[in-house]
């Protein structure tokens, strides 16, 4: 045994002394040096039978602890990387077998044995601090919103019935809150299972990676309408969970789609029709094949009035048309008789790419009413027969939100294609890329543009429907960023009511290119302080160091690192500290409720003449190579993960939080989710994970989400973010949840659980509502 256990100690000591040297070498800590030669000592000691060997291990936990409590406090879950393996080999010194065949025989003699007691001592005292700091939480924000009424008839946007879901974020104001009061926080606790519908559409082997379900249901009357990931509508009794019926779009698999999903349908009755008659209320659904098609709201059966055969083709004015790289993903919206939609053109494929151009159809005809193209955004009359729209314009691929009062449309715009690669935009990319416009509902002409990334880089989409909501009477916009920054803007001007500055950002971009000398940052952001050696993390001692060398071989200068070709840490990553869920708000109280996500990503440059010709069999994806056609540099992007396909950065990976939008002061920040199917054991260990979806909340005073990569629906209490109950998911809950009523009075909650390919949760096709017992 003494032989075995010296051989392990040499090889540790190795590894770590070696490795620790280049983490050394290249700037990084010296305790993995220092700890490979303690490591060694007691390796040779153990060897020689020497007692000492002990008292050697037992500073070297000592000071291993001192160590780790300088750099991360009581933090267990950093902690435990740190000591674990330290601590495990401290039991097995003290093990009889070990720990006997220790010391020296005198002279005379006797013999002197190894005493224990300085080592069990050292590993007491360290598994004291182990079990303290499981009791501790450093990183958690505790505190409460207001309970406070600040406007009882506040607008909520539109005439949406009480008990009803008409949009994505219910109204046109996307605020995601219902003024229904059933479930509340005293009784969240009771919500059992309704009752669960399966769709039929899953995941195929042939699909790409990134096939997701987000879709929100409406509801309106007594039927809620879905859609799913290949483009199936679905209408589905409100009450009983059963099938109305079933469109099948036929949009057909395409390898190169970046993302198969589809987020929701958009609703319209038209006032003009007799009640009752064929297609006097409509559903419409985009396709992943760039179509819009009408569909009448009691049968499910094409509306053949509107533009050509019920089919609205969204590829008409696009100087270039590959196959599969031109979708909408998310529902259009309708004021008055346009239907105003935007599309995905896929990130990194092509320089020659589908034009991001925002339209306007009539909702009755499909006949184009007005276009406002970023590259060309003074001209929206309808575009010529015989013109195209301008290529690879920032394009919009998330849900828009819309004041009728004002007359305004909200549109979060993303980036040109490449991303990564800012050579050559011209004037009005650089103007629209990565904001959010006002664009006038009748005209389409500009009336205002807030950037929130200026030359943007790093793939910082505006990706979240802006939220409205009045604050002090003031007409306000909340919109959430990937990089944290809520811009909490007055509608009508783009004006900040939260302060906006401009801070110096980091230089260093490829020769071709340039970075901007500032950067906008909103007062209220969740954008985390900047990663150091000490935030890196593993299961071990062992990944850990693996992810601090990895940290100090790439570029990273904080936030807004450019890409480079040695590779750049961009954090945070381009997944988003808010994404397409975007956030909810409690118009009454003036409140908000998010999710912001923390997830470190890589970037690197890859010359063109070093990109391999594209696969037969190869899918497509926003991580790993994007090709990035017709640019001189293709970009390998991804997470920043260790050696165990774990982040490299510490947890908690996601929060939830609330925020009070009159003063913009956080008031509670909380680890949220588990890793229980993360890892091959279920275990309920509240980390805090990554995750995607968005929040809902009631005037009940509850806010409900999913979305983090463990497979629960959960309740919080909004005044304190509390987690007040958790319903078990069959799959992954990557969707908003969404809440109405029926006709006797009950309240239910659903959500679509469908599963998220780009976190890799479990596919499948379920919606479940839940109501309390009667």
């Amino acid at each position: 045994m003494i032989i075995f256990t010296s051989v392990l100690f040499a090889l540790i000591g190795l590894g770590l002394a070696g490795f620790g040297a280049w983490l050394a070498v290249l700037g990084g800590s010296w305790y993995y040096v220092l700890a490979g030669l303690a490591f060694l000592a007691t390796a040779i000691l153990l060897s020689r039978h020497r007692s000492s060997a002990l008292t050697v291990y037992a500073v070297f936990i000592v000071a291993t602890l001192a160590w780790a409590l300088w750099e991360v406090g009581f933090d267990w879950w950093q902690l435990g990387p740190r000591g674990g393996v330290v601590i495990l080999l401290g039991l097995w010194l003290l093990l009889p077998s070990v720990r006997k065949p220790l010391g020296f025989t005198s002279p005379t003699g006797h013999v002197y044995r190894a005493s224990g007691w300085p080592l069990g001592i050292a590993v007491v005292l360290s598994i004291a601090v182990a079990l303290y700091s499981m009791t501790q939480d450093p990183l958690d924000m505790a505190g409460a919103l207001p309970t406070t009424v600040a406007n009882a008839t506040p607008a909520l946007g539109g005439t949406v019935p009480d008990g009803e879901w008409h949009q994505y974020g219910r109204t046109q104001y996307g605020q995601r809150y219902s003024p229904l009061t059933q479930i509340t926080t005293a009784n969240v606790s009771d919500l059992k299972e309704a009752w669960r519908y399966q769709t039929g559409d899953v995941k195929l082997p042939e699909d790409v990676g990134e096939t997701t379900y987000q879709v929100t249901p409406l509801k309106i009357g007594d039927t809620l309408y879905v859609c799913t990931p290949h483009n199936w509508a679905i209408a589905i009794d409100a009450a009983t969970g059963k099938e109305k019926w079933k469109f099948d779009s036929n949009s057909g698999m395409n390898a190169d789609r970046q993302h198969q999903t589809c987020r929701g349908v958009t609703y319209y009755a038209d006032a003009a029709a007799a009640p009752g008659s064929a297609c006097a209320t409509r559903v419409y659904l985009p396709t992943s094949d760039a179509r819009l098609i009408a569909l009448d709201a009691q049968t499910g059966q094409v509306c053949t009035g509107f533009a050509e055969q019920g089919t609205l083709r969204l590829e008409q004015g696009m100087r270039y048309q590959p196959a599969g790289y031109y979708y909408s993903t998310s529902p259009p919206v309708i004021t008055g008789n346009k239907i105003i939609i935007g599309g995905a053109v896929n990130d990194n494929y092509s320089t020659q790419s589908q034009s991001g151009v925002i339209r306007a159809f009539d909702v009755n005809t499909g006949a184009l009413v007005w276009n406002w193209d970023s590259g060309n955004p003074d001209v929206t009359t309808p575009l010529p027969e015989g013109q195209t729209y301008t290529t690879n314009s920032p394009n919009s691929w998330s849900v828009f939100s819309y004041d009728e009062a004002l007359g305004l449309v909200y549109i979060p715009l993303g980036n040109q294609v490449p991303d990564q690669l800012g050579m050559g935009r011209s004037e009005n990319v650089e103007k629209f890329s990565s904001s959010i416009v006002a664009l006038d509902i009748n005209s389409g002409q500009l009336r205002w543009v807030r950037q929130t990334v200026h030359h943007d880089l790093w793939d910082m989409d505006v990706p979240a429907q802006p939220v409205l909501l009045d604050i002090d009477g003031r007409p306000a916009l909340v919109g959430p960023t990937k990089q944290g920054d809520l811009y909490v803007l007055d509608r009508r001007t783009g004006e900040p009511i939260i302060p906006v500055k401009e801070i110096p950002a980091p230089t260093g971009a490829i020769p071709e290119d340039f970075t901007s000398p500032t950067q906008p940052i909103s007062d209220l952001t969740f954008s985390p302080p900047p990663l150091t050696d000490k935030n890196m993390w593993g299961v071990s001692m062992f990944d850990q160091l693996a992810c601090r060398i990895a940290f100090e071989r790439l570029k990273y200068d904080g936030r807004y690192t450019p890409p480079s070709l040695e590779g750049s840490l961009i954090y945070p990553g381009n997944f988003g500290t808010f994404n397409w869920g975007s956030v909810a708000v409690d118009p009454e109280k003036q409140l908000m409720f998010g999710m912001p996500t923390y997830l470190a990503f890589t970037s690197q440059l890859v010359p063109r003449d070093q990109i391999p010709p594209k696969g037969q069999d190869q899918k497509g994806s926003e991580q790993g190579l994007n090709r990035n056609d017709g640019a001189p540099y293709g970009v390998l992007m991804g997470p920043f993960l260790g050696p165990l396909g774990i982040p490299c950065q510490a947890p908690p990976w996601g929060y939830v939080t609330g925020v009070d939008l009159k003063t913009g002061a956080i008031a509670y920040k909380h680890r949220n989710g588990t890793v229980y199917d993360m890892t091959p054991l279920p275990l309920p260990f509240k980390v805090g994970v990554p995750g995607i979806g968005g929040p809902m909340i009631t005037k009940g005073g509850v806010a409900f989400l999913g979305a983090a990569v463990d497979n629960y629906l959960r309740a919080y209490d909004l005044t304190t973010g509390r987690e007040l109950w958790r319903g078990r998911l069959p799959a992954g809950g990557q969707s908003t949840p969404m809440t109405y009523s029926t006709d006797d009075g009950t309240q239910y909650v659903v959500i679509v659980a469908g599963g998220h390919g780009s976190v890799g949760t479990k596919p499948g096709d379920y919606i479940i509502a839940y109501t309390l017992p009667k």
